[in-house]
């Protein structure tokens, strides 16, 4: 199982970054840690603060917060679904460790998640027949969850 993060972690992180904790960085940040392991947009992060924290932060800047967070890879970017809407996630392994795949249910679009890494030998074979250097790789699967089959 993946390592909880607290605000103190997320907080301690963007300070290795040389940034700060905004009152607004945090309320994005909690979502994430109020729903850990759900894949959100930044159109559920605004409905979700405007619902229950009554907070007045605008869409404009809780995309400009998720991207930072990404570029310092707090988060991660994911495309999901192929139609140029970004889910987040936090990130919660180490640089350069083993990310998580997804399984998608094209019925009711939930995305579970898949860690088992069995791509290590085709990339090695890549990465010798075409002399490139892979240093991380995304794979989607899509189907049908079991309540949806």
């Amino acid at each position: 199982m993946q390592p909880k993060f607290s605000i103190a972690d997320l907080k301690q992180r963007l300070r290795e970054h040389h940034c700060k904790m905004t009152p607004q960085r945090r309320e994005v940040l909690e979502v994430f840690l109020n729903n850990e392991g759900e894949h959100l947009n930044a159109e559920k992060i605004y409905k979700e603060l405007k619902e229950h924290k009554e907070s007045d932060i605008g869409l404009a800047t809780i995309y400009r917060t998720l991207e930072l967070m990404c570029d310092i890879d707090i988060l991660r970017r994911l495309e999901l679904f192929d139609d140029g809407c970004a889910f987040y996630e936090l990130n919660m392994s180490e640089p350069n460790a083993h990310q998580h795949h997804h399984l998608i249910c094209k019925k009711c679009h939930k995305v579970i998640e898949f860690s088992d890494d069995l791509l290590e030998s085709l990339e090695s074979s890549i990465s010798k027949q075409c002399g490139f250097k892979i240093v991380d790789h995304q794979l989607k699967f899509f189907g049908y969850c079991q309540e949806c089959q």
